[in-house]
């Protein structure tokens, strides 16, 4: 599909973008938007957000919050179309590593952030014609990673999330699907770099766990959630895409 077809499918319609004032959030935000998309960012610091785009302030771990922030943007927009659940945080270490104060804060921004967020904008996505919800996931939900339990089970609950969803709102018109990102290069993967003992080795070793040899451009991962959620993809639901350069799926012999 050409970009210009993909402008056309998206052309006016209202996307929320959650997490959307950086990083991948932020990518994804401006591809939509150039491709004709009328963007809310929702983030509990908008202050990075793109001038461009309305900006909301909101925190997904707070239902109230959430409530308050996409029933003001239904107001404003008089629609709601495209939901991109983008906002989480990242988690290290192995199952003893994090008390049960922090799995219950990532779970709750991870995992219920998402039923939060749709289910404060199930009443405009139900009056939709071209209603899309795109969950961000990750290959840890799909492999095992090594010092990564908490995260890699917040992000397990978001693939079947986005399956149960999709079964759910179906036959409503709404589309749910998720993308499955790698590492990407975002400031949070900058920041554990940064604070790594030795972090051009740290990101060495990052570039090396994926066969394509470097890490997943925010870009790259716009793209793929631009696609699930444009109408052009009206058959494609309950499923995701993996933007991992191959780490998923590649068994790549050792040069």
């Amino acid at each position: 599909m050409t970009g210009q077809a993909q402008g056309t499918q998206v052309e006016g319609l209202v996307a929320i973008v959650t997490g959307g004032a950086s990083g991948i959030g932020a990518a994804i935000a401006a591809q939509l938007h150039e491709q004709g998309a009328r963007i809310a960012v929702l983030d509990r610091d908008v202050a990075g957000a793109d001038p461009r785009f309305a900006a909301f302030t909101a925190d997904v771990s707070d239902r109230a919050s959430v409530d308050a922030a996409v029933a003001a943007i239904g107001e404003q927009f008089g629609r709601i179309d495209i939901v991109v659940n983008n906002a989480g945080i990242g988690a290290q270490g192995d199952i003893a590593a994090n008390g049960d104060d922090e799995w219950a804060r990532v779970l709750s921004i991870n995992v219920t952030g998402i039923a939060r967020v749709s289910a404060a904008a199930l009443p405009w996505l139900r009056r939709s014609p071209s209603a899309a919800i795109c969950n961000t996931a990750s290959i840890a939900s799909t492999m095992g990673l090594p010092q990564r339990a908490l995260y890699s089970a917040s992000k397990g609950a978001v693939s079947a999330l986005t399956r149960a969803m999709a079964a759910d709102h179906l036959r409503e018109g709404i589309r749910v699907n998720a993308v499955n990102p790698g590492t990407a290069d975002t400031p949070w993967v900058g920041r554990l770099l940064d604070s790594a003992a030795d972090p051009a080795a740290e990101r060495a070793a990052l570039n090396a766990r994926q066969p394509h040899g470097r890490l997943v451009s925010p870009d790259e991962v716009a793209g793929a959630v631009l696609y699930l959620v444009s109408p052009a993809s009206g058959s494609t639901t309950g499923t995701f895409i993996e933007v991992d350069g191959g780490m998923a799926q590649l068994r790549l012999r050792a040069e």
